[in-house]
């Protein structure tokens, strides 16, 4: 994975990694530690068809469960089956093996850097 400085960023706390047209997406390590303990984590099916900004998964933690918003508009390519599996990874390391889903898009909405995010979250 990309270094986090070097990631995208979206309102909703979800990271991308861009290569090519296919982006590498996760939650924030802000986002997994206000979560608390993930217990379970629902993934889109791989050949889906995703629309930026509409509820694609579900994420569930002790404390409550939060919605995975797709932050782009394309195809979900391939999902983290590791996490599905033990979705803690998504709390011990959010930005390595706890990413979600890979998605081919077809073009970018706006999206936030690492100072603009940091700034966003108060970090």
């Amino acid at each position: 994975m990309a270094d986090k400085t070097e990631l995208h960023y979206t309102a909703e706390h979800e990271w991308l990694d861009l290569d090519g047209s296919v982006a590498t997406v996760g939650i924030t390590a802000y986002a997994a530690e206000k979560l608390g303990d993930v217990v379970f984590v629902e993934l889109p099916a791989v050949g889906s068809a995703v629309a930026s900004g509409t509820v694609v998964g579900e994420i569930e933690s002790t404390k409550s469960v939060g919605e995975l918003f797709a932050p782009v508009t394309g195809t979900v390519t391939e999902i983290n089956d590791a996490v599905v599996d033990a979705p803690e990874l998504v709390n011990s390391d959010p930005f390595g093996t706890g990413w979600l889903i890979k998605v081919s898009y077809t073009d970018l909405p706006p999206l936030l850097s690492y100072a603009e995010y940091t700034a966003l979250v108060g970090e």
